[in-house]
């Protein structure tokens, strides 16, 4: 594939992102006038007067509904990236975001606040309350996941793939069960950690971007800075080592950057699932193997991706809404099928 064909679908790919965001914002349960979603965003954006103080039409599209995009355009973006990312370092196709158990630590930091944020919330954070603890303790879940993961399969050698994807197994299977104990012991905060657990951008404002950006912009910088070693991990570990690249080394800093895009997307939003594992099949139809170029599209891609999911999920009649990871899972589910009996 030609540069210039690449540069040309890259281009495509942020012209409908750019153009995603704003248009999912006419979607949602209050009524608001395109005209009055237009003023609203343009009066956000200071490209106008500001409504008249008070405006339901600003504090629900300035202050809910733009948020929410931006936060899902984020997440979906740094899932993708991860899926890129994980699937080159593993070589794995079925490698996803979650694969070195990091939504079961996040989900086992959050169950945890859920069922005991009663009583942790005065005793750790004085005039923190327990759903503000939620979103650090799902991200210090996920980072210790990882980093665990991460030295079990180190031990005395350098980190190789097999091992990482066990230990990964292994942590998964071990924090799995302690939520299971938990949801057991705590009968009364199943249903409040079974709904964190789908994962939804429902009542994601302006206030959960900081603890997204804590974990993604390390993260994306990590990969961003090291995206040629992955063409050389794809080719195998000796052939890598014999171009002069330390394979423990790069592997170790490409899993530490995906895991940190993974645990902020996780700690807000959630287990979102499918993006980080279709996204990254479908941008290599478009744009090839090269992994420059792919984690460009995956950023744009898979924002798009789960803006759409997510303005999908607000389009039910009578106000209701389905979580965003449930309507990931069920496009991508059957299309991810689709795909791999297709490609056989």
């Amino acid at each position: 594939m030609t540069r210039t064909r690449r540069g040309s679908i890259l281009l495509c790919f942020a012209a409908f992102w750019a153009c995603a965001l704003p248009l999912s914002c006419f979607i949602g349960p209050v009524p608001l006038s395109p005209a009055e979603v237009f003023q609203a965003l343009c009066a956000k954006l200071g490209l106008a007067a500001s409504p008249a103080a008070g405006s339901t039409s600003l504090l629900v599209v300035g202050d809910i509904r733009l948020a929410r995009v931006v936060i899902a355009a984020l997440c979906g973006g740094a899932l993708a990236m991860a899926g890129v990312t994980l699937q080159g370092v593993l070589r794995n196709p079925l490698a996803d975001p979650f694969t070195l158990g990091i939504s079961a630590g996040a989900a086992c930091g959050a169950s945890l606040v859920i069922a005991l944020g009663g009583e942790l919330s005065p005793a750790v954070l004085p005039g923190i309350s327990q759903t503000g603890l939620i979103a650090p303790a799902a991200l210090a879940g996920a980072l210790l996941a990882l980093f665990g993961a991460i030295w079990l399969g180190s031990g005395k050698s350098a980190l190789r793939r097999e091992s990482v994807v066990l230990a990964g197994i292994a942590v998964s299977a071990f924090l799995g069960a302690l939520v299971t104990l938990i949801k057991a012991l705590h009968e009364e905060s199943v249903t409040s950690i079974v709904f964190w657990l789908l994962g939804s951008l429902q009542g994601r404002g302006w206030d959960y971007l900081p603890m997204l950006l804590s974990a993604l912009a390390p993260g994306v910088l990590i990969v961003s800075l090291n995206f040629r070693k992955l063409d050389l991990l794809c080719l195998g570990d000796d052939e890598a080592a014999r171009l002069g690249l330390n394979v423990g080394s790069a592997r170790f800093w490409l899993l530490t950057g995906a895991g940190m895009m993974t645990a902020g997307c996780v700690s807000v939003a959630g287990i979102i699932a499918f993006v980080g594992l279709v996204a990254p099949h479908l941008l290599r139809l478009c744009l090839g193997g090269a992994h420059g170029p792919l984690l460009t599209g995956a950023f744009f891609g898979g924002g798009l991706l789960l803006v759409i999911a997510d303005a999908l999920g607000r389009c039910l009649p009578g106000g209701q809404e389905l979580p965003v990871g449930v309507v990931t899972a069920l496009l991508g589910g059957p299309f991810f099928a689709l795909l791999v009996r297709r490609r056989r």
